[in-house]
This record gives C-alpha cells, sequence and structure tokens, in this order.
C-alpha cells in the first residue's frame, strides 16, 4: 500500500515532466496559413465594418470569436460568459443657443462646443471680461488685475490676432479660466468647427473636476459683444477690459450608456492549472464614416487571426493528452483603438489572478513587413518589445525558444520606453505590465496603410505571419509547461502612458 500511494504520489509530477519534454512542432503544425486567411477575410471584412468599440461591427466580430473557442473546446473565461463586458458612454446633443443683446445666433456658424469637454448650463450675463490670450502661467499672466470670479471670459484663440503669442491651447485657456475661477469661457475663432450631434466615446464617466463649459465663437459675434473695442483690441496690445452686454448662453447634452466586451476562453491546464498564460490581441479597429471602412487587416485582424490558431493548436494538444501544465487565457481585447480599454478594464477587475498570471504574450499588428527596416532579413524578423521589464528569466527564455525553433531575428527598435513612438505603452500588454506581470509584446511595425481604409487582407504576408505565430506558439509553450513562474524582480520603470 505504501508503494502504491507513494506511486500515486509522484505519477503525476512524472507526467507532468513527461508532457514538458513533448516536442511541441507537431502542434505548431495546426498554424495553418489557411485557416489565417480565412479568418482574416471574416474579421477584416465588409460585414464587421471595421469594429469599431460599442458597434455593431465589433459585436459581430465578437460573437464570431466566441463561436471560434467555443468550437475549439475553450471553457468560457468570465465565469460562465466567453465575453467580459463594460460601459461605454458618448455623449449625445440635446440643445444649443446664444444671443446677444436679444439677437439669435447661428449654431455651428457662429458658435459651437465641445461635447467631451463641456457640461450643461445656462447662462445669463450681463458683461464680459475680455483677457487677451487668456494665459496665465509662471512666464505671463492675461489675467493679472483682473477679478473674473463667477464671470463669462472672452479669449482670443492662437490664430486671432494674426500675431498673436502662439503655443498655447484651448486647453491652456480652460485651465487658467478655472485657475482664476470663471464661470464660462468664449474663445474667438477665426473658422468654427461644427458641435456633432454625437461625441466622441469615452469610459471614465466620473472626474475628479469638470471643465467649464466654453463656447468657440465667430469674428462676427465676437465684435457684436465688443462693438467697436473689437477693431481696437485686435489691432492693439490686447487690453484687459470690461465690455457690457446682454449675452444669453445654453448648453444642453444628454449621455448614453453603450456597451464593448472583451472575449475570453480558457484552455485548462494540468497539474499547475490554478496558474497562468494570458495570450492577448486586440480585435477592434476604427470603424466606417459613410461608405468607407477601416478594414484593419493588421491592426489588429492580424493578432486576433493569431489567437485563433494559437488556441487550435493547444486544443490540439490537449486532445492528444499533450495540454499544457498551466491554464492559458486567449484574450481578444476590445477597446484598444480608443485607449487600451479594455485591457484596462480587464486589468481592473481581472477574470484570473494576476499575482497567479506568469506572463501576458500580446499581439498587435503582426502580418506585415516595415518598410522602414533598412537592415538584416526583413522577410525574417519580429520586433520585440518589453521582454526584459519585469522578469529577469523572460528575454533568455524568449531568445533560446526563437533560437531553437523559429530563428526569427528579434529586432529591439521599439523596446526603448524613451522611443519617440512610445510602442511600449501604446498596446495592451502595458495594462498589464503596471501591474507586475511580465510581458512580450509581438509587433511588425508600422507601414503607409496604419490606420488607412487600405489596410487590408490581400496586403498580408501570411508566410511571415505563420512564422511568428509559431515563434508565439513555443513560447508560449515553454512558460505553460516549465516547472516555476517567472521571476518577478525588476521593477516598473514608473513611466506611464
Amino acid at each position: 500500500m505504501k508503494k502504491l500511494a507513494l506511486l500515486l504520489f509522484v505519477l503525476p509530477a512524472l507526467l507532468a515532466q513527461a508532457q514538458h519534454k513533448t516536442n511541441p512542432k507537431s502542434f505548431a503544425k495546426r498554424i495553418t496559413i489557411e485557416d489565417m486567411r480565412r479568418h482574416l477575410y471574416i474579421i477584416a471584412g465588409a460585414e464587421m465594418e471595421g469594429r469599431e468599440t460599442a458597434t455593431e461591427g465589433q459585436r459581430k466580430a465578437a460573437a464570431y470569436i466566441q463561436n471560434e473557442f467555443k468550437t475549439l473546446g475553450l471553457v468560457p473565461g468570465n465565469n460562465n460568459n466567453y465575453q467580459m463586458h463594460f460601459p461605454v458612454y458618448v455623449d449625445s446633443l440635446q440643445n444649443l443657443s446664444f444671443s446677444v443683446n436679444d439677437t439669435a445666433f447661428v449654431a455651428n456658424e457662429d458658435f459651437s462646443v465641445n461635447l467631451m469637454t463641456s457640461h450643461p448650463a445656462a447662462y445669463r450675463f450681463s458683461e464680459v471680461v475680455f483677457a487677451g490670450n487668456g494665459i496665465s502661467d509662471s512666464t505671463h499672466d492675461d489675467y493679472k488685475g483682473l477679478d473674473v470670479k463667477g464671470k463669462l471670459v472672452m479669449v482670443w484663440s492662437e490664430d486671432v490676432p494674426a500675431g498673436s503669442r502662439k503655443g498655447f491651447s484651448g486647453f491652456t485657456q480652460q485651465s487658467a479660466a478655472m485657475k482664476n475661477g470663471a464661470a464660462a469661457l468664449l474663445v474667438v475663432n477665426k473658422n468654427i468647427a461644427a458641435t456633432n450631434n454625437k461625441g466622441n466615446m469615452y469610459v471614465n464617466r466620473y472626474q475628479k473636476t469638470q471643465r467649464i463649459t466654453t463656447f468657440n465663437i465667430s469674428e462676427k459675434l465676437a465684435e457684436k459683444i465688443m462693438g467697436p473695442g473689437y477693431a481696437v483690441q485686435k489691432a492693439t496690445a490686447q487690453t484687459p477690459q470690461v465690455y457690457a452686454a446682454n449675452i444669453a448662453l445654453s448648453f444642453n447634452k444628454t449621455t448614453i450608456t453603450l456597451q464593448s466586451s472583451n472575449v475570453l476562453g480558457i484552455l485548462e491546464g494540468t497539474d499547475l492549472k490554478d496558474e497562468y498564460v494570458v495570450l492577448t490581441a486586440h480585435y477592434d479597429h476604427l470603424g466606417k464614416r459613410g461608405d468607407t471602412i477601416w478594414y484593419g487587416a493588421d491592426d489588429d485582424g492580424s493578432g486576433t487571426v493569431t489567437i485563433l490558431e494559437l488556441a487550435k493548436a493547444f486544443s490540439k494538444a490537449k486532445a492528444a493528452g499533450k495540454g499544457p501544465r498551466r491554464s492559458i487565457l486567449f484574450m481578444a481585447v476590445s477597446g484598444e483603438e480608443k485607449g487600451l480599454w479594455g485591457s484596462d478594464y480587464y486589468s481592473s477587475h481581472p477574470a484570473l489572478p494576476l499575482e497567479k498570471t506568469t506572463v501576458n504574450l500580446n499581439i498587435d499588428m503582426v502580418g506585415r513587413i516595415d518598410p522602414s527596416r533598412k537592415h538584416g532579413d526583413s522577410s525574417n524578423y519580429i520586433y520585440i518589445v518589453g521582454d526584459d521589464k519585469l522578469s529577469s528569466d523572460l528575454k533568455p527564455i524568449s531568445e533560446a525558444i526563437n533560437k531553437k525553433y523559429s530563428k526569427l531575428e528579434l529586432d529591439y527598435k521599439y523596446n526603448d520606453p524613451k522611443d519617440p513612438e512610445r510602442i511600449y505603452y501604446r498596446s495592451d500588454h502595458y495594462n498589464f505590465a503596471k501591474n507586475g506581470v511580465p510581458v512580450i509584446f509581438y509587433f511588425s511595425g508600422l507601414h503607409p496603410d496604419y490606420h488607412k481604409p487600405t489596410d487590408t487582407p490581400d496586403k498580408i504576408n501570411y508566410s511571415l505571419m505563420q512564422k511568428r505565430a509559431k515563434l508565439i506558439f513555443f513560447t508560449a509553450w515553454e512558460m505553460a509547461n516549465r516547472n516555476d513562474m517567472l521571476k518577478r524582480d525588476i521593477p516598473l520603470d514608473g513611466r506611464t502612458r
């Protein structure tokens, strides 16, 4: 009985050791050009309408990915759900009006507002304080000697009048007006950008501070307020002054709540199933404007279909009794193009413990060749980002796996966080890294079709994408089967996006 008990104790470890020594090459062959092409022509096809976050096209893509995960035998990764929904907000204009001395002006011709940076308000002012360029900083203060608390302030924009002080912005002017206690702000512009009926999407509904409501107004409207003083101010040193005028402002908007989602599928491990490898790629893109679709084949259809192929390869390994020791989460992320929203939501609401996540391998744009790359063999490379940032284990393992199996040129051009492109901060791995999870970001570089409607599936280098996918598979295989989780022995550098 003692021998039997000892055997039952030792057997799982022996099986795990044998499993770790399994040659993964036969399962890597399951990653095929044919399936990559088939998936990508669907994911980056017209029916998906560019997959913009919180749109019907994005929901269609999520349903497609979910069905593929389910077909491959992955279990839902968010409790009993394949999708992890998160709220997205968008403002919708309700009304907008502006009158001076009972004369009404025309919205989008004489005045406009920015839906996102202004909040609903209705004001009746009997005067306006003109504050020149509206700058208040350590080198210059247009508010010196002015009392604007609770008042309406008017300032020039950067391009009005000609020759005015450069280097400031509407945000700078808003901040200065707020600092000095203004109730609302008018910015005189040469050209009025129309107020959109719907604003940009956002996820942070609650803010520590609210920006003051700011109206962009035309020179015609400014002259109506200032009278003969307008020409004088424009021609002179812009002396601060108070102008009497009955001004009625009204702006109202409503906030619509939308939804987006990450798609999560788990392949359960064996003896280390409570530790995790997370593989990510964002499936959202820029959507459509009118009849024009931003297809997003490389960005990041290429990463999305790579995730599907990796899931297939690991599922075949498990079906053959050679599944990974650690569980693997395959996650297609939404909201990346808006500001890494989906991965940020996951890192704040993790379906799996981040402290038990040994690594995040993130795949974003792996289907093209960087035309700016003038060294080495550009038909056989991949950019590696982040492998040396949090774990001293990761880079040596990554390089050893590549040397053993793939023999790609590992290019570290973008690995420096000081790189002007700031690639390290621009994809979903960053939200794992900032929480201490070691990461590798796989990236093939920018190209002339980046963020253009011309990023289409016919321009993908499928054979090179397949080779890159196999490298990621072999690396994930090692991460999922090695005895120990990766060390976390290098502190995060402290920089932020």
